[in-house]
């Protein structure tokens, strides 16, 4: 029986995976522990561990029985990593410092043979401007936010760590993961949710930037089937270059809307309300629009072909009736 361990796995996209891997018995017979800070009402009958992932004693604890799989997902969000720079780092950096350096304690105790999948959530947040018209699979990672540098940091880690053949680590470059179920969250990019969310919901929604601003994303499905790929994937056709761009959809939110009119028409639309943010606005001008994500295709990551497929995800898997 395969043992998998998903960290943050009480957050959004950690209970998409643990359901994607139970309801398609994706590694076969498999042990899934999730661990996190809270978790969300509804047990998916599947071992929760409670806990602090900053704490640098927990990653030798949580790897103690050597799962097969590790999913790091737990990170803080885009706009909070920024506002509380130690926390930041604290947060989404050290951990994984901590749990590379437990798996290759465990690593060496067992002689070398304990080599594990590690599959981590990197973002498009690795990139900084001035960007082409399209990212390429050869575009420099120079990120210009707190939260990029601590993903890049990641990215670098897992990659060295893989190289010394302690693990067996893939990063994955997410795009912005719309429609989000749930409410808004202290990421800069949740208003590319809520825009969509809100509205399906009957609820006000505030647009703090021009509609003409264009952005990278993928559905929460996507996002699972990114993770489960990424787990069962050959590296050894990654030739060393371990983070992954992956595919997605590019649209400008004025795009967005348009395909918002189409699936809920003009009543759903009038609920979006302008509502300049200058702070948000200048984040936004620093974020990638557009990607050529050839490697990850060619690997058999696949995503949605249009806006209007990302929203008919959210209907039919979280749209609350």
């Amino acid at each position: 029986m395969k043992k998998i361990l998903i960290l943050g796995g009480g957050g959004m996209i950690g209970q998409k995976l643990a359901q994607k891997i139970i309801r398609e018995n994706t590694f076969g017979a498999a042990e899934i522990t999730l661990f996190d800070r809270a978790f969300p009402v509804g047990d998916l009958g599947l071992k929760a561990i409670t806990g602090n992932i900053a704490d640098p004693t927990l990653a030798a604890k949580l790897v103690a029985n050597k799962p097969d799989y590790i999913f790091q997902l737990a990170s803080i969000v885009s706009g909070q990593a920024e506002q509380e720079f130690e926390l930041g780092w604290d947060v989404n950096m050290m951990p994984m410092w901590y749990l590379l350096n437990a798996l290759k304690d465990q690593h060496d105790v067992s002689g070398g043979s304990y080599v594990p999948r590690v599959v981590f959530t990197s973002s498009i947040a690795v990139f900084g401007g001035p960007y082409p018209d399209k990212i390429d699979d050869e575009f420099l990672s120079a990120p210009q936010t707190s939260y990029g540098a601590q993903k890049a940091a990641c990215e670098l880690m897992l990659t060295d760590f893989s190289r010394k053949g302690f693990m067996d680590g893939v990063s994955l470059r997410l795009p912005t993961i719309c429609v989000r179920p749930g409410k808004a969250n202290k990421a800069a990019s949740s208003f590319f949710s809520g825009i969509i969310r809100e509205p399906l919901n009957g609820i006000e929604a505030i647009l703090p930037v021009a509609d003409t601003v264009r952005h990278w994303h993928a559905s929460p499905r996507s996002a699972a089937g990114f993770l489960t790929h990424a787990g069962l994937l050959d590296t050894d056709k990654l030739d060393g270059r371990r983070a992954l761009n992956l595919p997605g959809y590019s649209c400008t939110v004025e795009e967005q809307i348009e395909a918002l009119r189409r699936a809920a028409g003009q009543e759903a639309v009038d609920l979006i309300k302008p509502v300049p943010d200058e702070a948000i606005i200048g984040m936004v001008k620093g974020w990638p629009r557009n990607f050529a994500p050839e490697r990850a295709i060619k690997l058999g990551f696949t995503s949605e072909a249009s806006f209007d497929e990302i929203i008919a995800a959210y209907i039919e898997d979280d749209l609350k009736r």
